[in-house]
Formats: structure tokens, sequence, C-alpha cells
């Protein structure tokens, strides 16, 4: 029987660290952010900020059109509450905005179609 798993890369682990200042999560205005979440870039041509480290560049970079959380985290290779640290950083000084992949309501002031959604379950189930 084998003990706990180590990381297989600790150099990783200091990296991430160091990336994210010590922090472990996030909070603020990251704190609602799930791995739907549409991320996009407030800067039309994404200049160097002072300030701003390289993973940061490079998320505004990548969203100047709209990435899931998730995408955003498989391209840079990181993990989520890494990833969510940075965005905290990245929304808090205003050069990226969240948006909900699915509107609240749509522009006739409805939800989703309710009737659609039961449908596609319905045949989901029959699979």
């Amino acid at each position: 029987m084998s003990g706990p798993q180590r990381p297989t890369d600790p150099a990783g682990l200091e990296r991430y660290y160091v990336v994210t200042g010590g922090r472990s999560g996030p909070g603020g205005a990251a704190a609602g952010l799930d791995v739907a979440t549409l991320v996009v870039s407030r800067a039309v041509r994404a200049a160097p900020v002072d300030g701003l480290q390289h993973e940061h560049e490079e998320i505004v970079r990548r969203c100047r059109d709209p990435l899931s959380v998730a995408e955003l985290g498989a391209h840079l290779g990181l993990p989520f509450n890494i990833l969510a640290v940075l965005l905290t950083d990245l929304l808090d000084a205003g050069r990226v905005e969240t948006r909900d992949p699915i509107p609240a309501s749509s522009p006739s002031g409805h939800g989703p179609d309710v009737a659609l959604l039961e449908e596609v379950l319905s045949g989901l189930r029959r699979l």
C-alpha cells in the first residue's frame, strides 16, 4: 500500500505560489466565477501595463474574443483556483470583464425556453 501521492512537479507549485502572491482562491469580483463564465478583455489592444505579470498579460491577450474560464485554463495550463486569483486581479484593475454564458433573459424579456429544455432532457433520457 502506498502513501499519499506527492505532486509530480513541485516546481509548478512554487510557481503558482509566486504567480498568485500566496493567495489560494479568488475573492471580490471573481468570487462568483465558474468554468462556464465568459471572460473578455476590455482593452482593444492588449498593451503592456506596469504591474501586470506575464500571465495577466496573456489572459488579456487571449480574451480579445470571449473565452470561458475552462477554455482559458486549458490554453494557459493553469488550475481553476490559480486562474481565478489572476482573474480577480484583472477584474479589480478593470482589464477584463465577465459575462454569464447564457443571458438571464432574452431580448424578448423571457428566460430560456423551458419547453425546449424539457424536450431535450426527454430525448436524452431515451438514449
